[in-house]
């Protein structure tokens, strides 16, 4: 069976189309969720929160052939939600700042992962979900900003927000200088 018949399935109430649905998304999910919220027990509340979301929501879903698309707007909302609940206090454990690694170290890969996701972390949660969908899991533009709800030009303008955010934090990064002492927002 082709999803389309399991989501028509699922939509009339079919809790076995359903659970197949879910399985085949959960994976998907779970990575989305990972990238946007930067915590592995907050996604895993959020891809469930979208599952709940989305059986309760299924019959009103006018087409059956968007559901991925719309499965992945349940999950942003639910992602956001997750962040706008959580009440967390970042506790910084400071020691000496190891050596910048050498142009020619193996470890450099490790440090500009690192940057990548300390400069995502620092992202809106709704700039960091439109990198997420567009960027990490190939999502075309127009499709991103329907699966988010907003206009095709506020899809560009955050994404151009979140591009030059992140590319201002490499910088920040390459020069080595701590963000604390520069006043950022860490």
């Amino acid at each position: 069976m082709d999803q389309r018949t399991f989501v028509e399935r699922a939509r009339e109430g079919d809790r076995d189309a359903f659970t197949e649905l879910a399985r085949g998304a959960a994976t998907r999910l779970d990575a989305a969720a990972r990238l946007i919220l930067r915590d592995r027990e907050l996604a895993r509340d959020a891809v469930q929160e979208a599952l709940i979301r989305a059986w309760r929501d299924l019959p009103g879903l006018r087409d059956p052939d968007r559901f991925d698309g719309w499965l992945y707007r349940l999950l942003v909302h639910a992602s956001i939600d997750e962040t706008r609940r959580r009440q967390r206090r970042v506790i910084e454990v400071r020691g000496d700042l190891p050596e910048a690694p050498a142009p020619h170290d193996d470890f450099r890969r490790l440090d500009d992962r690192d940057a990548l996701d300390r400069a995502l972390g620092d992202l809106r949660p709704e700039h960091r979900a439109l990198v997420v969908l567009h960027y990490y899991l190939g999502m075309p533009l127009p499709e991103a900003a329907a699966s988010l709800g907003i206009t095709l030009g506020a899809a560009k303008s955050r994404l151009h927000r979140a591009v030059l955010s992140l590319r201002a934090a490499f910088e920040a990064d390459a020069d080595g200088e701590p963000e604390l002492a520069r006043g950022g927002p860490r």
